[in-house]
């Protein structure tokens, strides 16, 4: 294997190494310090959004997806998701308003991070199942993208989506559908033990096919607007956007299961 495939593996790991326990600790804990994370991690992609455009935060009216994301993620982890939606809409409105050259994209901005910033804290707030539907949530996403890196730099072949993103190879995409699904298999009956096994194969699937499709979209946007990261804000990685592309694409998915089985229920029953 080429070194230059794994050019980028050491400062993954070490970013890894560092922000996954603080995450898997914000979770445990939950309460003020999941919806506090929660809040950074959705203004500061509200934040990279805004520059990606060409509405950064510094200027007026950028900082007004980051303070509306940041607000919408408190009021949902405050047990109020429909405030958080309120908050979304009038930050919509204003961004329309305000933003006319940049309209159209500052409203998809809305619409990209805004489900996310209430379905996370939405879900962690179950306080029988928030923490095992997120921590299931998170473990696929983080199991497709090692999957979809391990395997494509080892095996290569035919490139996925080339003009969308030249990196990713239909092997990856393989492997990173695998290993959700194993993953995914193995946190529910730790987690929780299913009644039956075989329901998790096709809902792991299809979370993983949706991760891969929010990877694919991210990558899409930054090659519209001629950019490589969306930030640098995490070494190997580099900004938020980029980590969390796949989790932006899961987690509505996933708060829309917990919302049709009820509080206290988790998603794989």
């Amino acid at each position: 294997m080429a070194s230059g495939r794994w050019a980028d593996l050491r400062l993954r790991v070490a970013s890894a190494a560092v922000l996954v326990p603080v995450a898997i600790a914000c979770l445990w804990y939950g309460g003020v310090a999941f919806v506090l994370l929660a809040a950074i991690a959705a203004a500061g992609m509200g934040a990279e959004w805004g520059t990606i455009i060409g509405n950064p935060p510094a200027h007026w009216p950028g900082w007004l997806l980051p303070a509306g994301l940041a607000a919408a993620t408190v009021l949902a982890g405050s047990g109020q998701p429909a405030a958080a939606a309120l908050v979304l809409l009038v930050a919509a409105a204003l961004l329309a308003a305000v933003s006319p050259g940049r309209r159209a994209w500052s409203l998809a901005g809305v619409l990209y991070l805004g489900p996310t910033a209430i379905a996370l804290p939405w879900l962690r707030a179950d306080p029988v199942a928030g923490f095992a539907n997120v921590l299931f949530l998170l473990l696929l996403v983080w199991a497709s993208d090692i999957g979809a890196y391990l395997v494509g730099r080892c095996v290569g072949g035919p490139k996925l989506a080339p003009r969308i993103s030249p990196g990713k190879t239909r092997s990856g995409a393989v492997g990173g559908l695998l290993a959700a699904i194993g993953v995914a298999w193995l946190a529910a009956h730790l987690l929780q033990p299913p009644a039956a096994a075989w329901p998790i194969v096709p809902l792991a699937a299809v979370l993983g096919v949706a991760a891969q499709a929010g990877d694919l979209f991210e990558s899409w946007v930054k090659r519209h607007f001629g950019v490589k990261d969306s930030g640098r804000s995490i070494p190997g990685h580099g900004g938020l956007l980029d980590r969390l592309d796949a989790v932006l694409a899961v987690a509505p998915l996933v708060a829309a299961l917990a919302l049709a089985a009820g509080r206290g229920v988790v998603i794989w029953q």
